[in-house]
């Protein structure tokens, strides 16, 4: 079968035609590094790749990180269910803030370079995922706002995502996620390479130095023009896909589903190259 590149809009590459065995391979790895350098989300269409090639061509592109839930043999990857019956209850409960927007590793010292997911079960009851491009947004605001936002630093906390997707969590839970470290980056993010993106979304609490309200209206304000329709893609999952996204310039969440779902995922992760700054 004869592979082919379809551009998305208004962002993304999909790609048909590829077997999971064929991406264990140099040269594939970095048609794939390029693509997604390019499209910031790269859609591998019913790739069907098994679990020991998922990890070799995540090595590949990259370190990765280890799961640390000791779920599958390969301890790189992470299962992403709601139902408790497939993995840890407590992981289960948190992945609910999975249906905000956020970009994954904000509280690390380096945010994850890239996000590898694939779709083992689909349930056409929900669980599409969204991407919000993050680049994009920033580059199509006013020169004026650009300007007011440089400088500004933004505190993003685990407790915050948290507090949005369980509203009615006890102070026990809440204590618990206060207990991980917060950590403050600029409200900009400005690459070594020169490119700048946004950095909102549920882990962002409060603007420093600024009164807590006005802080909270300009982020709800930057997530609601940063998620428009025109910097935006929706991916609708067919079993077997394989998805990557630049995790340093995408926001994305899933659209809600019961934790009854037969929506089952395998996710690799690559560790970040670059602070922010």
């Amino acid at each position: 079968m004869t592979v082919g590149f379809t551009p998305l809009k208004p962002f993304g590459v999909e790609i048909t035609g590829a077997s999971g065995a064929q991406l264990v391979d140099r040269r594939a790895a970095d048609e794939c590094q390029a693509a997604l350098d390019e499209h910031g989300v790269v859609v591998y269409r019913e790739l069907d790749i098994g679990d020991e090639d998922l990890v070799a061509f995540s090595r590949l592109l990259g370190k990765v990180v280890v799961a640390k839930t000791g779920e599958h043999r390969h301890p790189e990857i992470a299962t992403i269910t709601l139902d408790p019956a497939k993995t840890n209850a407590v992981l289960a409960s948190y992945r609910q803030g999975n249906f905000l927007w956020h970009v994954d590793g904000l509280t690390d010292e380096l945010p994850q370079k890239a996000t590898l997911l694939t779709a083992r079960e689909v349930d056409d009851a929900g669980g599409d995922t969204e991407f919000a491009n993050t680049y994009l947004a920033y580059q199509a605001l006013p020169e004026a706002e650009k300007a007011e936002l440089d400088g500004l630093r933004v505190l993003h906390s685990f407790a915050a995502a948290q507090a949005r997707s369980n509203p009615d969590a006890s102070a026990g839970e809440r204590a618990a996620w206060e207990k991980v470290p917060s950590r403050v980056h600029p409200l900009v993010w400005t690459r070594r390479n020169g490119r700048k993106s946004l950095l909102v979304g549920a882990t962002a609490g409060e603007v420093l130095d600024r009164p807590a309200e006005q802080g909270r209206a300009l982020l709800e304000r930057l997530l609601e023009w940063t998620t428009r329709p025109r910097f935006t893609l929706r991916h609708r999952w067919r079993r077997g896909d394989l998805v990557i996204w630049d995790n340093t310039g995408m926001l994305h969440r899933a659209l809600p589903f019961e934790p009854t779902s037969l929506r089952l995922m395998h996710r690799t992760t690559l560790v970040g190259d670059e602070a922010v700054a």
